[in-house]
Formats: structure tokens, C-alpha cells, sequence
């Protein structure tokens, strides 16, 4: 399932919204411009290696050249690749744009950073030996996700669904569409913890703890942002 778009007008211009986007793609299109050896190099200084985070590397892995904290921000703007950014990105801009409407521009960006963060280390929790990169503003969209299920219960979402050979679209209710991908994370990630995996995109392995653990502490720090408060003090920033 694809989500196309969904049906809630915005009252606001969702200036954050684009800008993320725009940074990502920004930064994306960076990433084409080196080689691959810099490529990965970039990946070891500014996506999370969770072992560093963890202090627990062994010596043949290199360390990070900015304070390893500070790669839970920066590791939210990098992909592992076209078919990742777009996925990310269409998400974004489906659901993102109706929840900055919600708790207003300033408040929408610290809750989509903190909902990153804290998706990170929810991935770390289970993988903090890991010496492999982690990178992709999945975990912060997820965050997105769980408050606009939270505010939009009874919101459609257009989404096109394969039927065999053929492609149509159907109007899904956000609360199943959403709460069957939270699902979905969460088994996946119950999976994961008796098989080694890889965490970082580009290496073919999906964060599924950090999409679940972003979509519940999304889920939380919407309504504590202001997700259910009045329109017009919530549109003021």
C-alpha cells in the first residue's frame, strides 16, 4: 500500500514541512557527488554508529569527528539511497503538513527533532554494539505518524493498492493504514532480536525499532505540544 494523499485541508502554510524536504533532498543530492569511500566516510561521521554511541567500538572502527549526540540530529537528513529519500519524503509530505498545522511551525520542528532522536536511540536500545551506520529521517516521519493518527482518527487516506497486474486506488482510514504499519514495525522488530541485521539503509536493513519507537513517542508528544488545542492559539506561530 501507497499512501497518494490524504483528505484534510490545512489551514497554514506548512513552511517546515517543505523545508525539511528541501534539506533532505539538499543533503541527497550531496551524497551523489562523492565517491564512494567518501561516501561511507561520510556515513561513519554523521549518521549514528550506535557502538559509538555506546563506547564499545572495537579498534578498527574509526571515531567520530563531531560528538557522537549530535549524529542523532544529523544522521535524520542522510539516505541510503533514491528509492529511501523518496519513500521518506512522500510520507512527510502526505502527513506532515496537517500535524504542523496542529501544533503551529516552531513547536512542529521540535517535535519532528525530538521524535528522531529519540527514535535513534530506541534502535540503539537493541542494537547498541552495532558497528554499522544507522541514517534516514524515518524514525522522526514515524513520530509524525503517530500524532496524526492521534488527531485524525477518521481521516481517508487515498492510497493505491497492486491487485495483481492491475493498480487502483482505495480511501483506507488512517487509523487502520497507520496502526497496520505500526504493526508491522513492531513485530518486525520483535523479529529482528534473534537474528542479527543491519540497521543502516544502505546496507539493505530496515530500523524497525526506530520507526515504532518514533511513531509511540510521537504519539506522546503531540498532545504535550499542543496537538488538541484550539486552532487559532496552535496557528499563531
Amino acid at each position: 500500500m501507497v499512501p497518494l494523499r490524504d483528505d484534510n485541508p490545512t489551514r497554514i502554510t506548512p513552511y517546515v514541512t517543505y523545508g525539511l524536504i528541501a534539506a533532505n533532498i539538499l543533503v541527497f543530492l550531496y551524497e551523489l557527488t562523492l565517491e564512494p569511500q567518501q561516501l561511507e566516510g561520510f556515513f561513519r561521521v554523521a549518521a549514528v554508529v550506535p557502538c559509538q554511541l555506546s563506547s564499545t567500538c572495537p579498534n578498527t572502527v574509526g571515531y567520530q569527528q563531531i560528538p557522537e549526540w549530535l549524529t542523532l540530529v544529523t544522521s535524520q537528513f542522510l539516505h541510503g539511497g533514491f528509492l529511501h529519500l523518496a519513500g521518506n519524503m512522500l510520507f512527510l509530505w502526505i502527513f506532515g503538513n496537517n500535524v504542523e498545522d496542529k501544533l503551529g511551525h516552531v513547536k512542529y520542528l521540535i517535535f519532528y527533532i525530538t521524535c528522531g532522536v529519540l527514535a535513534s536511540l530506541s534502535q540503539w536500545f537493541f542494537s547498541a554494539n552495532s558497528a554499522i551506520p544507522s541514517l534516514g529521517a524515518s524514525g522522526a516521519i514515524a513520530g509524525v505518524l503517530g500524532a496524526y493518527v492521534l488527531r485524525f482518527p477518521q481521516a481517508k487516506v487515498l492510497t493505491l493498492v497492486p491487485l495483481g497486474i492491475f493498480l487502483t486506488t482505495f480511501r483506507i482510514p488512517a487509523l487502520f493504514f497507520l496502526g497496520f504499519w505500526f504493526l508491522q514495525q513492531a513485530l518486525y522488530g520483535v523479529a529482528s532480536l534473534n537474528a542479527p541485521t543491519n540497521i543502516g539503509m544502505e546496507s539493505g536493513g530496515i530500523a524497525y525499532w526506530a520507526h515504532a519507537g518514533g511513531f509511540v513517542f510521537g504519539a506522546i508528544l503531540g498532545p504535550l505540544l499542543g496537538l488538541f488545542s484550539p486552532d487559532p492559539e496552535t496557528n499563531s506561530y
